[in-house]
């Protein structure tokens, strides 16, 4: 992954607490995940997951289950997403956009596995390729703990 600067203007505090309110503790299934945000960087936000056995799709080689990377990629895209609303919209307060987390969903998602997923812990990263005032389209990575790809994703988000 290539590295960018992070954004010229960091997110308000009380922006910032709601959306870690809304990612990791209001979707329940980003509890189940243990899903972790590490970066509220607009340009390239990322989160973490720990393995846990809850996690774990295959038993005998200690691998994460499929569909735990695939909602971890799709919980980052929707993040990544939200992050630019916020930024398109630093004229609203904190709440009012965090409040347009009402009207994002997923419509399509996409998710190439490119190896198995081992390791303590996962990084997950986004970008926003194009946000427009009804659809955004992102990109997903993946990562194990020692920085290994393994797995990549696309998706599309309904955003109006």
């Amino acid at each position: 992954m290539t590295t960018h600067p992070p954004s010229e203007e960091p997110f308000e505090p009380d922006f910032v607490e709601l959306m870690r309110e809304v990612f990791e503790q209001r979707i329940a299934f980003n509890r189940v995940l243990g899903f972790e945000l590490t970066s509220f960087d607009a340009q390239r936000p990322s989160a973490r997951i720990t393995m846990k056995p809850e996690l774990i799709g295959h038993f005998l080689h200690q691998r994460l289950h499929g569909g735990v990377t695939s909602a971890t990629l799709d919980a980052i895209g929707g993040f990544a997403v939200m992050l630019a609303l916020g930024q398109r919209h630093r004229d609203e307060p904190p709440a009012t956009r965090a409040a347009r987390f009402a009207k994002v969903g997923t419509i399509d998602l996409r998710i190439d596995y490119l190896r198995p997923a081992v390791g303590p812990h996962f990084a997950a990263t986004a970008q926003v390729l194009r946000l427009g005032s009804r659809v955004a389209s992102t990109r997903m990575e993946l990562a194990a703990s020692d920085g290994e790809l393994v797995a990549t994703g696309s998706a599309a988000y309904i955003v109006s």
